[in-house]
Order: C-alpha cells, then structure tokens, then sequence
C-alpha cells in the first residue's frame, strides 16, 4: 500500500514538471527552483515522463500542411526515400526556382558529412542551389562534376559551379577539363580514358552525396541541348524520338533508362546507372515542362530524393494517379 502511494507521489510529480515545462514553457532550471529539487531530477522525471507516454508531441504545420501532405504523398506513390515541396509563386519561375535551390541547399547541409564526396551536375537549379547554401561551419568535403562542361552559360559550367560549391562549404574541388559532348563517339571514348578525366569520374562514382538537376528536351533554356551544335537531322531525332528528358546530360525514356541516340554516345559524363550505388541522389527541379522527365527519373529509381515547388508535384501525383 505504501508503495502504492509513493508511485501515485512520483506519477503526481511527473505530472506536475512536464506540465511545467512543455504547457507554461518554464526551463528545467527554473523548475527545479521552484520545486525545491535538483536539477537532473527533473531531467529524470521528464525522462519517465516521455517513457510513460505522458508526454504526446503534437505537430500543427499550419499552412503548410498541404505541402508536408503533398511530401508524404510522394514518398508514398513514387518509392522516393523523401520529398520536400515548396510554396509556388504563380507567374515567377525565377522566385519559384530560388525557393526550390534554398530548399535543396538546406537538404544538402543536413545531408553531408566530413569526408564526404559530392558529384554535381550544372543547371540553372543547382546553380540556385550553389547561391542559397550558406553554411553554419566549413565540411571538409570534395566536390566533383558528373559531366563535362558547356562553355558560355555560368549555370552550365559545372567547373565554375563545383568550385563555388566547394569554395562556400569550405571543402576543394576536383575539376574535369572535357567538354561535355565530343565531337564523335571514338573522340569521347578517348577524352574518358585521359588520366585525369578518369580519376574525377572514378571519384564521382564514389561520391556518398550526388546533386543533380533534372531537364526537359522540349522547353528552351531548359536542358543542355538547348546550348551545343546539334546537327539539324539529330535535333529532329531529339524531339521525335522517345526520349522523355534529360539526367547527366543523357537521354532518358519514360521508364528512366538511356535512350538509344546517337547524341548519348558524344557524351563525356557519367552513365546515370553509374549513380545507383550512390546512398543520396539529390535531384532538383522545377517548372510543368520539368514533370515528364521527373517521372522519368523515378521510373528509373535514378534519384533518392526530389526537391521541386509545389505545382510541379502536384503534376507529378496527379500523373501517378492516372495511371
């Protein structure tokens, strides 16, 4: 019976700080004060507390709900390991693709660790992404680029971006000297075999983070192939083929796998499939014109995690659930 009444004590106590603390908002300290008790006895009666299951965390997100609902559902619907949305500005691709690159930029911070390489592509959207970072300390990280670069467009050089990047986390950069498309496929199979080129590619496939943008062939301004000497037939096989869009540069069908087209076998980039052993495949992008090929990039389980402005995701469910 005495022990009875020393757990009704101790319950009634419990009951007593956590309210205290989680409903008035008062510190531990300042409990402890009042109460005439130490300081770790309240940490402790907390601790049973939550170990009880007296303490319940309700979170309201207010009006973001409907984007936490829409994260959730494409986790749900697509096997992404995580989704984050944001608030989309009707009429304002470039506000939408700065809040879409601050977002992906939080996402890398919270995802990197010291040690850590990071593969890159260009694009406008980690170029927004490379100007939102903004971190608390420096990481002792390596940047590389997954692709050659395309002189003449500062968000297309993936040099210029992996150097920024690394100059910002302050980490190094290792740089590939290569355009992005040979002039023939005996001249890419060569370039991919120099020395230096083949120790960034070695390293990219290493990398425990990739950040990569995600490109439709249909909008201009949009995709690499908006900004290198395609010749006329193969532009006409570009847009009437069966590609759905464009990641690493390559061609990619509506299951996510590479096309066959000739303008692939150009390429001085890593093969997509190159990625899949990498544990956090950041992919980022926005705009309607960007859905097809997001859906893409899921049907091939090419990305791990997707960052992209509410109006674009909800394209992206409502497609999904039409099929």
């Amino acid at each position: 019976m005495a022990e009875d009444k020393e757990e009704v004590e101790t319950i009634r106590q419990i009951h007593t700080v956590i309210t205290l603390h989680f409903v008035e908002g008062i510190t531990q300290s300042d409990i402890a004060k009042r109460l005439n008790l130490s300081t770790s006895k309240v940490n402790r009666l907390i601790r049973r507390g939550r170990d009880l299951g007296m303490v319940k965390i309700t979170i309201d997100a207010g009006p973001f709900q409907r984007l936490v609902d829409m994260e959730a559902a494409l986790v749900r619907t697509t096997g992404l390991g995580k989704g984050v949305v944001t608030p989309s500005v009707p009429g304002n691709p470039d506000t939408n693709l700065q809040v879409v690159g601050r977002a992906a930029a939080n996402e890398l911070l919270e995802t990197i660790r010291d040690g850590d390489v990071i593969a890159i592509t260009g694009g406008k959207a980690l170029s927004a992404v490379v100007e939102n970072i903004a971190p608390d300390r420096a990481f002792d990280v390596t940047v590389v680029p997954l692709t050659g670069g395309v002189q003449g467009k500062y968000y297309t050089d993936v040099n210029h971006l992996a150097t920024q990047l690394a100059d910002k986390l302050g980490g190094r950069a290792v740089l590939l000297h290569a355009p992005l498309f040979a002039e023939s496929r005996e001249q890419r199979d060569t370039l991919m075999e120099v020395g230096s080129i083949r120790q960034v590619f070695d390293l990219a496939r290493r990398a425990q983070v990739a950040l990569v943008g995600i490109g439709s062939i249909t909008t201009e301004g949009s995709s690499y192939y908006d900004l290198v000497p395609v010749p006329n037939p193969e532009r006409d096989l570009l847009l009437s083929g069966d590609a759905a869009g464009e990641f690493l540069a390559h061609l990619i069908r509506d299951d996510g796998s590479v096309a066959d087209s000739p303008l692939n076998s150009r390429l001085v980039a890593l093969n997509p499939a190159e990625l899949s052993k990498c544990p956090n495949t950041i992919g980022v992008a926005v705009g309607p014109e960007k859905v097809r090929p997001i859906r893409a990039a899921l049907a091939g389980g090419l990305i791990s995690s997707l960052i992209v402005d509410e109006q674009t995701a909800a394209s992206v469910l409502a497609s999904t659930e039409q099929e």
